[in-house]
């Protein structure tokens, strides 16, 4: 293999890739990235068995091949050059690689390319096209409420029912909710569910910034290509709860309130909770809000009022602070609405004012009040 190619070009493709790689693995051939040069098209390769992620960019091609090469010294010389113009060469043979510059020759020793993991592949046929800022929207209103629990690895993921009207993403750790609903994005055909892990749709928000991502899936996997680049990711094959079955129907409270208002107040009070359990009292009555806090172990306590527009009965709820915040940092709105039914329901949170072709519904249960 023989190739010559820009440093800023090779940085840019290993800075994606190498957020597949793993630092650790039991297998050290996925600590290596695999590069493949066919004409003047080199593509580099990273996986940890679960994402897998792929680069092209444009080189001055002169021997085709394919070789692995280690991808934390890679990293680290390419990423200490100067833009200079490297020629990279491999012994296919015995798994030498040398770069080359203006002012320096560096050696490394490859594995051979039989020994990387194989890539899922996928049929040619029907895929779904996302508008990449469309995407990310869906992506960031849910991930945030995706759970860490292992035991639990349906809800380790985020929902995305695709519908040919509309798609659909959702997303809980069974204190949270979020389920998002875009009529901006069509599933063509398709009607389909899947669970998408987080480190698949956290690399797709970070690096699908403007054009379009196209979506293929086949039994097992789902690829995302934009740009130059194709990141493939194992789907979670568990069954996802019935979420729609815990957002309740009979909320009838409604409570609107100023978002940046209630998220600072929130944030002051729950300095003064429990560190336990994070609880704050929503106190709602016609003429104002009243957030309080008490932290009984040691000694803490605070209170405050806001403005609000309420005009049912009057009642006290209490939520974890942490869960709160969440949610209102991922509402757009200026104005945010509240609708309870008691104190032991769940309370259901959503922007006053939806977006066009869009409804977002945030759910969050309440805490047991101390007495």
């Amino acid at each position: 293999m023989k190739f010559t190619v820009e440093t800023g070009d090779l940085l840019k493709a290993l800075l994606r890739t190498n957020n597949v790689v793993p630092s650790k693995s039991t297998l050290p051939i996925l600590e290596n990235i695999l590069f493949e040069l066919t004409g003047n098209t080199l593509t580099v390769t990273a996986t940890d068995l679960e994402v897998s992620m792929s680069v092209s960019i444009s080189v001055k091609g002169n021997t085709d091949g394919k070789i692995a090469v280690p991808a934390k010294r890679l990293m680290e010389t390419v990423r200490s050059l100067s833009e200079t113009p490297i020629l990279f060469t491999a012994e296919i043979a015995n798994n030498k690689v040398k770069m080359i510059t203006s002012t320096g020759e560096y050696k490394l020793t490859g594995e051979v390319s039989t020994e990387f993991p194989t890539i899922p592949e996928f049929k040619e046929g029907e895929h779904i096209i996302f508008e990449n800022q469309m995407f990310r929207r869906l992506i960031q209103k849910t991930v945030f409420a995706v759970s860490g629990d292992e035991l639990r690895p349906a809800m380790m993921g985020v929902l995305l029912q695709i519908k040919p009207q509309e798609v659909c993403a959702a997303a809980t750790d069974g204190h949270r909710l979020v389920r998002m609903v875009t009529k901006k994005i069509s599933g063509g055909k398709q009607t389909r569910e899947v669970i998408i892990p987080i480190k698949a749709l956290n690399l797709i928000a970070k690096f699908a910034e403007d054009g379009t991502t196209s979506i293929s899936l086949n039994e097992s996997h789902i690829r995302f290509s934009f740009e130059n680049t194709v990141l493939i990711s194992r789907i979670i094959q568990e069954k996802y709860p019935n979420y729609e079955s815990v957002i309740p129907l009979e909320n009838d409270k409604k409570l609107v309130v100023e978002k940046e208002r209630l998220i600072a107040s929130v944030r002051r009070v729950a300095l003064y909770s429990s560190s336990t359990t994070h609880q704050i009292r929503f106190q709602v009555r016609k003429e104002d809000l009243r957030i309080s806090a008490e932290d009984v172990d040691f000694g803490g306590e605070a209170n405050e009022k806001i403005p609000c527009d309420y005009s049912a009965d009057e009642m006290e709820i209490g939520f974890n602070a942490n869960y709160i915040i969440d949610l209102l940092a991922h509402t757009d709105s200026d104005e945010v609405l509240f609708t309870f039914s008691n104190p032991t329901r769940a309370a259901i949170v959503q922007p006053l004012t939806q977006r066009e072709s869009e409804d977002i519904l945030m759910l969050v249960m309440p805490i047991r009040l101390n007495s």
